[in-house]
């Protein structure tokens, strides 16, 4: 096929790693229910066959893994009883690129949702009594998790990725830059969440700086005061009482 369009090719062997990758990715996306019972297999003449034990909304998983799957790069056909991972897609591969892109430029430089949020779970775990000393875990992961990329980063660790064919190979080494600069701001994030957590839990306000050490502006850091001052009743309490 045509090595600079939108083709996919099959041109490595499957290795161990890629099963196990393609099983993390499938699990993940359908979830505790099904996803115990996801199947991967390589295929003959090379690439991954993915199929589900239990045939309950069948379709609609392999749907959910086939997009979750192609924005990791990989061309993928969904028949009615399993889904054909292929090999590497120009395209795919193109579209993660700007995924990436798009989500450094856009959710993942908005360093007050993250904040907020983790303002607001951290409120709503101290009021349902949960453990003050797992609290900034709990916080940072439900960010992460509503962040989307820390997961999908994660997914592919131990991957090695590459092709024997150049244009694949240009878009690979594209995807792992912006890969590496989005693992980067996602850390900035959790460790903001965290952060945040703790001065929820712990009733003070949080350091006038932002994860990583980087400068951030007075009104970010107002903001979050802010917030965290009228989630801990204690602070305004004491407040008062000194006044």
């Amino acid at each position: 096929m045509d090595s600079s369009g939108g083709s996919w090719f099959i041109d490595d062997p499957v290795s161990p790693s890629q099963e196990q990758v393609v099983q993390r990715i499938c699990a993940r996306v359908a979830g505790p229910v099904a996803g115990a019972g996801v199947q991967v297999a390589s295929l003959p003449l090379g690439g991954v066959q993915v199929w589900l034990d239990s045939p309950r909304h069948r379709w609609r998983f392999y749907h959910r893994m086939a997009r979750e799957l192609r924005l990791s790069g990989w061309h993928t056909e969904t028949g009615p009883d399993r889904l054909l991972l292929l090999g590497w897609s120009a395209v795919c591969l193109s579209h993660r690129a700007r995924m990436l892109s798009a989500a450094l430029a856009g959710r993942l430089a908005d360093f007050d949702k993250t904040a907020f949020m983790a303002v607001m779970i951290a409120t709503r775990l101290r009021h349902a009594e949960f453990p003050v000393e797992e609290l900034p875990a709990e916080v940072e992961a439900r960010c992460g998790d509503a962040l989307r990329w820390p997961a999908r980063l994660a997914d592919l660790g131990g991957l090695e990725r590459g092709s024997s064919l150049e244009p694949l190979r240009l878009r690979l080494a594209q995807v792992a830059g912006l890969e590496a600069k989005v693992s980067r701001r996602c850390g900035e994030h959790l460790a903001l969440a965290s952060k945040v957590a703790r001065a929820v839990a712990g009733g003070a306000v949080p350091a006038r700086s932002r994860a990583s050490g980087l400068r951030v502006s007075a009104q970010r850091a107002g903001l979050t005061e802010r917030m965290v001052c009228v989630s801990v009743p204690n602070m305004a309490l004491s407040a008062g009482t000194a006044r």
